[in-house]
């Protein structure tokens, strides 16, 4: 019996969260020893862009396959669009207050000022300018209404190579409803799906057992790359970012998870595990799968987790858009810029139709404050001297875009009347015996 309870003591010590927060300690200890060594990165570098090309192998199948069987499940076309309107309000609602809370906090803490810009070393951003002057290239003149059309795919084929999210979510809810609509004769090609969706979930399991190596090469890259020394002189940034992130997890989205009757702490424990492994990677797609699983468990439909997430990929970046605003009135105060209270609700404007209209663009954070600050007239140039610690504090705000998303799934299932408490609750007090 000792040697049984001995098995069991050494698996749960080894259990894959504990591998990854070992994997975490390690690359900050391997990191840190290898500071400046830019000539060793890829040697690491490799190991973790497998592991996020492993993930992103199986984000598309997943958001697809599930949409398909849950739109065939529910075969109603106002329904479908009842929570689309409900998600798309939502989103915006919640991204505006983020992007109000971090002017609030800048206002307040004034992380910008004082900072001797003479001395801050300059960051290279020409990827993002590029990035950005393709974004401000537009079809009809407008951010938003080239977002709208592009929705609607001329190769689906194409659009799951690139991993647009939205294209395929829009060819999903077709092809389900076209499921739903032809009845008996589609149960076979439903049933292929089902099928096809088990594999994808067999094989994220087995990519999982991957992620403490994807973890270790992204920590000590970014370590080795940056040190925590570019921190001190953006100290005050980092630490109003930090803060005002923890406070609109535990307040905001708190106080929207007791609307739903849902404690967020609970929301918080059952994550912790995905949240460690996103803050590792900065990415929010490493947990995708993850989180839609996790979500129904906890009490929402299906169908309503398979349309939600995704679309929250491009138009829920609370984290994203709280640190936007914080980064560009941190900015003006480090130039001495001083923008009226007309100028900041302006601002607010400018970074809710810039976050939505550029969503696909890659390094979004970054091409968002760019063309941000360019249109306000916030010297743009500035974006290079807290570029440095950029990816640590892009860390910190994909952990506030995951618990976002995975709070809006409650929120959507809420509103619909169709959330599971008590399914919920059974969850919970089941993941906290594990």
């Amino acid at each position: 019996m000792s040697s049984v309870t001995e098995v069991k003591k050494k698996r749960k010590f080894l259990s894959l969260p504990m591998q990854i927060l070992i994997a975490l300690v390690l690359g900050v200890i391997v990191g840190g020893l290898l500071n400046g060594r830019d000539d060793l990165v890829n040697y690491f570098l490799p190991f973790g862009d497998i592991f996020l090309h492993l993930i992103k192998m199986i984000v598309v199948p997943i958001v697809f396959c599930s949409l398909v069987i849950s739109i065939a499940g529910s075969g109603d076309m106002h329904t479908v669009g009842r929570y689309g309107w409900k998600t798309l309000i939502y989103f915006e609602v919640i991204t505006t207050i983020a992007i109000g809370l971090g002017i609030i906090f800048a206002n307040i803490f004034k992380p910008g000022v004082g900072i001797d810009t003479s001395k801050l070393s300059k960051g290279d951003v020409s990827k993002y300018t590029t990035n950005a002057e393709a974004a401000a290239q537009t079809t009809y003149g407008n951010h938003m209404i080239d977002t709208i059309v592009n929705i609607v795919p001329t190769n689906i084929i194409k659009s799951m190579a690139e991993g647009q999210l939205l294209p395929v979510i829009f060819f999903a809810v077709f092809f389900g409803l076209g499921l739903a609509a032809i009845g008996k004769k589609g149960e076979p090609v439903r049933a292929f799906f089902d099928g096809f969706l088990d594999v994808i979930f067999w094989m994220t399991n087995q990519i999982m057992k991957y992620a403490p190596i994807g973890v270790f090469a992204f920590i000590a890259v970014t370590v080795m790359r940056f040190g925590m020394s570019a921190l001190i002189p953006l100290g005050k940034l980092a630490l109003v970012v930090s803060g005002s992130m923890v406070f609109f997890i535990v307040v905001v989205l708190g106080a929207v998870a007791a609307m739903c009757k849902v404690n967020i702490f609970h929301l918080l424990r059952i994550l912790k595990d995905e949240l460690l492994l996103a803050f590792s990677t900065s990415s929010s797609e490493t947990v995708l799968p993850v989180i839609m699983d996790k979500m129904e468990k906890f009490g929402a439909p299906k169908e309503i987790v398979s349309f939600v997430v995704p679309t929250g990929y491009t138009f829920n970046l609370d984290g994203s858009a709280l640190y936007q605003s914080i980064a560009a009135l941190t900015i003006a105060q480090m130039y001495g810029v001083h923008l009226s209270v007309t100028e900041q609700l302006i601002l607010l404007l400018t970074l809710m139709l810039t976050s939505k209209g550029m969503a696909a663009v890659p390094g979004t954070s970054i091409v968002v404050l760019i063309t941000t600050l360019t249109a306000m007239n916030i010297h743009p140039e500035g974006l290079a001297l807290i570029i440095g610690i950029d990816r640590i504090l892009d860390m910190m705000r994909t952990v506030v875009n995951v618990v976002g998303n995975s709070l809006s799934t409650l929120v959507i299932a809420k509103w619909e009347g169709r959330l599971d408490l008590e399914k919920g609750r059974k969850y919970y007090e089941s993941y906290l015996t594990k």
